[in-house]
């Protein structure tokens, strides 16, 4: 890549009407977090020199999300150049290369980038470097007209070009390297003669053209360069992204049985030799260890899971929780803000909140911790190798000791020692006959009943 200075211009002033939304824009998330962090992620791999992100008024939020990156704001939205000349006093007089993105097309590549960076160091030296791509449908997109030496002459913005102009296939991102030198020269000189009667970053072309300078086009890969103003594109780009995640999931050594119904976050870490079953859904962090097993429609998040561990089928882990390396949470089970340590097992239809499991601890179907009194969570704390019985109710703050037994169906509210069982329930009655006389009276109430 070309060592020349790099300063980069991202575009998020837009309002984004069409997503109907108090939201703006480019906060709508992708993969579990904003969809401008995305871009500012991968505008940070470039190691710029100067970056600037331009808002509209009242985008406060969008300044907190793309922090510390310096944001500059564009009074009136008159247009993309009108745009970019709102940080031209973050990036005044910088002679290298200027990229100017757009805060809702996130999903380009550093690679991409990279890749316009080299064509403006040719020996060429065009003066503006414009990302193209050839879309199924063009019809809304400005179109990129080369000369027969492949110079780019012209971008005409689809609302003004004819007929024959929209035949062209080739079409404009948006995307730009800009030698740094002319930019702002070439800025002041946009003019707004158009059908919107906007400023149109476009126009630099044809005013560098006409001094004497060349510029050029390079191909772009359409997933890459996907806008997003509406809830379709929205849900188009996850589903691009997703196929991304899953893809380098899977390169690095994660086996996924149905991978399309498989949904990660962009910062989910998966080791080596993981197994993950369909329609799982992993929330924002989560880490799972070597050879950990993600059984069939869990939910995860916020959760560390360690290796040889096995999760689910239909289970939620919530943030908080950490299950140790060979631990068990079995089906129908949620676990919140716990430890389970290792060889644990919480294998099905129980609830875990604000707990400690000891090494080995084996915890019956239907249990629950009762963490929350309706004013405060309190911790429920289980020894090593403790077995606690189906359908006990373990009311928070609470310790059992290690090796302690509790029985089926109990409700503890007090310590339990360690290696003691502990049983509250009340006394078996049993009276001989009794069902059978009760099935006798029952049929002779159902006979008089039909009569």
């Amino acid at each position: 890549m070309t060592t020349s200075k790099i300063a980069v211009i991202v575009l998020a002033a837009g309002l984004g009407t069409r997503m109907k939304s108090k939201l703006s824009k480019v906060l709508h998330p992708l993969a579990g977090r904003p969809m401008i962090n995305h871009l500012m992620e991968t505008v940070d791999g470039l190691n710029p020199d100067e970056v600037t992100v331009v808002v509209g008024e009242y985008m406060n939020d969008v300044s907190e999300a793309v922090s510390p990156f310096p944001t500059a704001v564009q009074s009136e939205r008159l247009g993309t150049a009108h745009a970019v000349l709102a940080a031209r006093d973050f990036i005044a007089d910088f002679e290298g290369n200027v990229l100017v993105l757009y805060g809702d097309t996130p999903l380009i590549t550093l690679e991409t980038l990279e890749a316009m960076l080299n064509a403006r160091a040719s020996l060429l030296d065009p003066a503006v470097v414009v990302l193209g791509f050839t879309p199924d449908d063009p019809s809304n997109y400005g179109r990129l007209f080369l000369g027969e030496d492949g110079v780019l002459e012209a971008i005409v913005e689809a609302k003004d070009a004819t007929n024959e102009q929209l035949k062209i296939g080739l079409c404009n991102s948006g995307v730009m390297a800009i030698d740094g030198k002319v930019m702002w020269g070439l800025l002041d000189r946009v003019g707004k003669d158009n059908r919107k009667g906007e400023y149109y970053l476009t126009d630099i072309i044809k005013l560098a053209r006409n001094d004497g300078r060349a510029c050029v086009a390079i191909d772009g890969d359409v997933d890459e360069l996907i806008g997003i103003n509406s809830r379709i594109e929205l849900a188009e780009a996850e589903a691009i992204l997703q196929d991304r995640l899953r893809f380098q999931a899977m390169e690095s050594g994660v086996s996924l049985t149905d991978p399309t119904t498989v949904f990660l976050c962009q910062d989910t870490k998966l080791g080596k030799d993981v197994l993950i079953g369909p329609n799982v859904f992993f929330g924002p962090g989560v880490t799972v260890g070597d050879g950990a097993v993600i059984n069939a429609f869990c939910h995860i998040e916020g959760t560390e899971i360690l290796s040889k561990a096995s999760i689910g089928p239909f289970a939620r882990l919530r943030p908080g929780t950490k299950i140790s390396e060979g631990a068990k949470v079995g089906n129908f089970v949620e676990v919140k803000n716990a430890l389970l340590e290792s060889e644990a097992k919480v294998s099905h239809l129980s609830y875990i909140g604000d707990a400690q499991i000891g090494e080995g601890a084996n915890i019956g179907a239907g249990t629950i911790t009762c963490n929350y009194d309706g004013y405060l969570k309190s911790q429920t704390i289980i020894g090593k190798g403790a077995f606690v019985g189906s359908n006990t109710a373990l009311v928070a703050p609470v310790t059992i000791g290690d090796g302690a037994i509790v029985g089926a169906g109990s409700t503890i509210t007090k310590d339990v020692n360690a290696d003691a069982l502990s049983v509250t329930r009340a006394p078996q009655k049993s009276v001989d006959g009794w069902a059978k006389k009760k099935r006798k009276l029952k049929a002779v109430i159902k006979t008089k009943k039909k009569k």
